[in-house]
């Protein structure tokens, strides 16, 4: 108390608040040990892992002790720290770090003829929706050549199972991120018809805490009593923590039979003002008189909200009560 009072210490330093209390429901568990069993002993790769679900998916993977686990980015020192973590923790694991580019289709045919992966998750992408605005080119470079690079090489070497991740900004997309995500999905389901390998995608909503989501940012301009900015008061989305969506994507690897996309019951959408609220109070400081709220404007792309489903589109109930088809 008395460091508190000589300002030595800020109240944000003493409650660091878990992105769990901020779902406003309780996190979805899975029961992953039924479902697992196609990781047991095989040669797994994850593109992106590096990234925020990349690197989760790795150390959720790793716990079901697969041959060999690839993990592929184009990031060197992302790629490492997450190598060192995996190799310290499982280190009866075959660990391979491979720095590679999802757009040198070249280098993939390679990795995939020396490696020959059995369970492809495919994790990386561009997805930042204001920066693919300005920068398209990168987006479709990455997003859907990238895609189409690592789901031939799948076809093409016998992948048995590969799992993409997408978003809810691909359903009715009003930004380059999104339409590249649907372009995405609609290659690897074409694919599926034609190849031996199960594909599969699996959206979900925005991803708590992941890197450049808003928590993180939220985070930082309490810590440094500044303003808390949101583009728009009426601004919704859904929310999943990170060991949740990667449970997800787990899970779904089970369900594929090829060819379909999977998403998530996440509960209601959450507004985004009262989630920036919410962290204000839980950091042990009051909105509108400790730290402000201030409206920006809506970026160029979003969307008020995001939609799980196209018209077109219909869910069907899996065996897993959250999860649909």
């Amino acid at each position: 108390m008395n460091d508190v009072i000589n300002g030595k210490v800020s109240i944000n330093t003493i409650r660091n608040v878990s992105v769990e209390d901020l779902l406003g429901r309780e996190p979805v568990k899975m029961n992953l040990e039924e479902i697992a069993g196609y990781l047991a002993d095989k040669v797994v790769m994850v593109t992106g892992a590096g990234g925020s679900i990349g690197s989760e998916l790795c150390r959720q993977i790793a716990y079901y002790k697969p041959k060999s686990l690839l993990l592929l980015g184009h990031g060197e020192n992302s790629i490492y720290e997450i190598e060192l973590e995996l190799k310290k923790d499982y280190a009866s694991i075959e660990i391979y770090a491979i720095i590679a580019d999802i757009q040198d289709r070249d280098r993939i045919r390679q990795v995939f003829e020396e490696f020959r992966p059995q369970v492809v998750f495919h994790a990386a992408a561009h997805k930042h929706v204001p920066l693919m605005e300005r920068n398209p080119i990168e987006a479709i470079k990455n997003n859907v050549f990238g895609t189409k690079n690592v789901a031939d090489a799948s076809d093409e070497f016998g992948v048995s199972r590969f799992v993409m991740i997408s978003t809810d900004k691909a359903v009715n997309p009003t930004n380059v991120m999104g339409a590249t995500k649907r372009i995405a999905e609609m290659i690897i389901q074409a694919l599926d018809k034609q190849s031996k390998t199960q594909f599969a995608a699996v959206r979900f909503g925005n991803v708590l805490g992941s890197r450049g989501s808003v928590i993180p940012i939220f985070k930082k301009q309490i810590e440094e009593g500044r303003d808390v900015t949101i583009t728009h008061p009426d601004m919704i989305r859904y929310f999943m923590t990170i060991p949740e969506a990667v449970q997800l994507v787990i899970q779904t690897g089970s369900l594929a039979n090829g060819g379909e996309i999977f998403i998530l019951d996440m509960g209601r959408p959450v507004k985004i003002a009262d989630l920036a609220s919410d962290l204000i109070r839980l950091s042990g400081l009051e909105p509108g008189k400790d730290i402000n709220i201030v409206y920006t404007g809506i970026r160029p792309g979003e969307k008020l909200f995001e939609e799980i489903l196209s018209n077109e589109e219909g869910a069907i109930a899996t065996k897993h009560d959250r999860i649909y088809r």
